[in-house]
């Protein structure tokens, strides 16, 4: 098994999680720089994680460093134009999500990745988790049935001063609000579970925060399989949840959990007469890890060990981005949407408020 260098650009918060995930990977990962514009946090970071390497610039890094992979901790309108660099350069490029603000800024992922020779995947850590993997093999089995209905509720609660960031809460800067920089991560799960989706009908308003976005949408979605799931994805809520439920023929497959999962937050639930087959595929299952960025992580260095494409990698990164350009279409149109439709030339194509669409409509509904 290889050891990989590592870089993090980025040293705000969410670089802390992934560095302490990397210390937990058995020396599959060497952390070797870290990139931050702000010098007195990236030394302090460095400082903290015993990190050498420390660059003001990512041109630099990437050529004085020469990492394997570099992980994107950057605000999200940075993402595309950072991981386009560490592609051409030939380093492999794990971004925080969103992957990128629109589905036209995403396209331009396919040249870089073959220029440099390197692949791109998206921190999708809740895919991970041996519960998640275990769900997707029983659901559409024999023993649990096909999926008939779902539902997918990320209700977080952020404060008016949570987007006291000026980059927060903005179209240009976040590409959108809970939809793309909150609930992405509980339905790109259910996307993973219950595979293609196939339309999509949203409402999307700003309930009570002071952003350009939305701080609250809700989605009626129908699957390819014939599965329908409603989502909501809400900054609202005092009493703060991450759920998933997925009914099947024979069982109910719950999840309920916040940031992450453990196999304890999962519940199983036989359909009558169906007892002994559903607890017996259970848990006959591994079922020890939960889901968590060292779980991705170790993913990621196996499928590179391999010469696999990297899981949660470009193409399943953008079906997750297409639902949520979706939702918004749907919401700022009033129609439902196709899973294809949005293509160049659709106004939802090159941003998520369909070139200022979703804006005029959130200020003419807006009651705060």
């Amino acid at each position: 098994m290889q050891t990989y260098k590592v870089a993090i650009v980025g040293t705000g918060g969410i670089a802390a999680v992934h560095a302490s995930n990397l210390a937990r990977t058995d020396n599959r990962a060497e952390l070797v720089a870290a990139c931050d514009v702000d010098d007195a946090r990236l030394q302090a970071f460095a400082n903290n994680h015993g990190i050498a390497g420390r660059y003001q610039s990512l041109t630099e890094l990437l050529a004085e460093a020469k990492p394997d992979i570099v992980h994107l901790c950057t605000p999200p309108m940075m993402h595309i134009d950072q991981a386009i660099e560490c592609l051409e350069a030939g380093a492999h490029v794990l971004s925080e999500k969103p992957p990128a603000l629109s589905l036209a800024d995403f396209d331009r992922l396919n040249e870089a990745a073959a220029r440099g020779g390197a692949q791109f995947s998206c921190v999708f850590q809740h895919r991970f988790g041996d519960a998640s993997a275990a769900a997707r093999s029983l659901i559409g089995g024999s023993d649990f049935g096909r999926p008939l209905v779902a539902r997918c509720d990320t209700l977080w609660y952020r404060p008016d001063e949570y987007f006291d960031l000026p980059w927060r809460g903005t179209w240009k800067a976040e590409g959108g609000g809970p939809t793309m920089g909150h609930g992405i991560h509980q339905f790109d799960l259910l996307l993973h579970l219950l595979g293609p989706w196939e339309e999509v009908s949203a409402i999307a308003s700003r309930q009570a925060r002071a952003t350009s976005t939305e701080d609250f949408s809700a989605a009626l979605v129908r699957f390819d399989n014939g599965a329908a799931a409603t989502v909501i994805n809400s900054l609202l809520s005092p009493r703060e949840t991450s759920d998933i439920r997925v009914d099947c023929e024979f069982a109910t497959i719950e999840l309920s959990h916040l940031y992450g999962y453990s196999t304890k937050d999962w519940t199983i639930t036989a359909a009558p007469g169906h007892e002994e087959a559903v607890s017996g595929a259970w848990t006959g299952q591994p079922l020890e890890r939960g889901s968590g960025h060292s779980a991705q992580f170790l993913a990621m260095y196996d499928a590179l060990d391999a010469g696999l494409p990297l899981p949660a990698g470009a193409d399943s990164a953008r079906q997750t981005l297409e639902f949520a350009a979706a939702i918004y279409a749907s919401a700022f149109t009033g129609r439902a949407v196709r899973r294809g439709e949005i293509v160049p030339g659709h106004a939802f194509y090159e941003g998520m408020d369909g070139d200022g669409r979703g804006t005029r409509v959130l200020a003419s509904t807006a009651r705060f």
